[in-house]
């Protein structure tokens, strides 16, 4: 009945639709700008350098301390300190997306890397403050079913951005998808109209910058070999992002990028859709076997099938436009990339200092995200120069540093498993 109680719970419905609209603007600013920067005929280098607007997702926990000791006075006294931080930036998200919508990136594409910018600087913010909202008005009997419900919705709206805007744009244009695509963020207003503001009195909102930022990270450098676990967590998904850094571009192809030619239906249909499919499926069964495994395992075996994966990507590159084998290809690499994000995440978990878990993860996450976040230029260029063969080829080598670090480390992983901790 306890269960039953907590599944009825309003806040459920509020995580399930904050999970929507923090994982919707993503796509937005990636795979799918991409796909409609190759439509548009612009070379692999820009759109590679294009890739450089995601970067405040990396830097957003710089700005978080300022997001969390300061309230919008015109705002708070109506919705409190935490909502009124939500509904600027999903308004903002709005108005950023419309304003991309109206951009034409053949002619001035400096300014859609801009805009897109804004938007992903916006969507970082509203990340940092629903992040902190979900910490703090959830009670831990809630967090498991709260958390499962905003990662499903997360990457459903991402599917959405994804796979949905694709195809929207194959029938509509591009105006009206990211048009759609704003009216769909009014589902994290609602949520934030219907949304209760948690009790910040007993929270940590009046820390000092030394307090948020610098002692976590003092805390973290102080460990034994911190500075080699932090070169794992940079490297581990370091292959895996360079290679999915051109992903869209290379399915769909441009006039001065020699893709396969899919369509942006079939990529959307074909490459999100079973990407999303098998994501879940290799982070499902990872989560089984670490049941199991030690942690040491679980980061190289996984590690190891994440970058084998990427030799698919040769195969399809030099078999050209198959549909069978880009099914394949998408289904094999999601579903190993699955795998080994479940393993990062337990590595980071078990990184984290409880009394500063917030910040170390922040920190932690954004360290893992490197490659996410500023390998699009080298990879472009990379393109360019040797082909779509040698630069998936290329990825895997890529992961091979990580993977030997991993067993170099082997003693000192053991020590951060976070089954000892039960």
């Amino acid at each position: 009945m306890k269960i039953l109680d907590i599944l009825a719970n309003r806040k459920m419905l509020i995580m399930a639709l904050f999970g929507f609209s923090s994982g919707l603007p993503v796509a937005l600013v990636a795979g799918t700008l991409q796909a409609w920067l190759a439509d548009e005929g612009l070379s692999i280098q820009t759109i590679g350098i294009l890739t450089l607007v995601g970067q405040p997702y990396f830097y957003k926990f710089l700005w978080a301390p300022v997001m969390d000791r300061f309230a919008p006075m015109f705002l708070a006294k109506f919705f409190g300190r935490r909502r009124s931080w939500i509904l600027i930036t999903q308004v903002a998200l709005m108005v950023g997306l419309v304003w991309m919508g109206l951009s034409n990136p053949g002619q001035e594409p400096l300014l859609v890397g801009l805009v897109a910018l804004i938007v992903a600087f916006v969507s970082a913010s509203q990340d940092v403050v629903i992040d902190a909202y979900r910490t703090e008005i959830l009670t831990p009997e809630e967090r498991g079913a709260a958390l499962a419900l905003f990662v499903s919705c997360w990457r459903i709206a991402a599917l959405v951005s994804g796979a949905g805007a694709l195809i929207l744009a194959d029938q509509l244009g591009w105006m009206a998808t990211y048009n759609i695509m704003a009216l769909l963020m009014l589902v994290g207003i609602i949520a934030t109209f219907l949304a209760q503001e948690p009790d910040l009195s007993s929270t940590s909102v009046h820390r000092t910058l030394r307090e948020a930022v610098v002692a976590p990270l003092q805390d973290f450098l102080q460990r034994d070999k911190a500075l080699l676990l932090l070169l794992l967590v940079v490297l581990y998904k370091l292959a895996d992002a360079f290679a999915a850094q051109l992903m869209t571009a290379f399915f769909t192809g441009g006039a001065d990028i020699q893709g396969l030619g899919f369509s942006k239906t079939e990529v959307g249909l074909i490459g999100k859709g079973w990407g999303f499919a098998a994501t879940i499926l290799g982070a499902s069964l990872a989560g089984v076997l670490m049941i199991r495994w030690r942690l040491f395992t679980s980061l190289l075996v996984f590690g190891f099938f994440q970058a084998a994966s990427n030799l698919m990507f040769v195969w399809l590159a030099v078999a050209g436009k198959n549909h069978t084998l880009l099914i394949a290809t998408v289904f094999i690499e999601n579903f190993c990339a699955g795998m080994g994000t479940t393993a990062l995440l337990a590595l980071l978990t078990g990184l984290c200092n409880p009394h500063f878990a917030v910040a170390q993860y922040a920190l932690l996450s954004a360290f893992a995200a490197v490659g996410t976040r500023f390998l699009g230029p080298l990879a472009g260029y990379l393109v360019a120069e040797v082909g779509w063969v040698q630069f998936f080829i290329w990825s895997f080598v890529a992961a091979i540093p990580s993977l030997a670090l991993i067993l170099y480390m082997r003693d000192t992983i053991g020590q951060y498993d976070v089954r000892k901790k039960d």
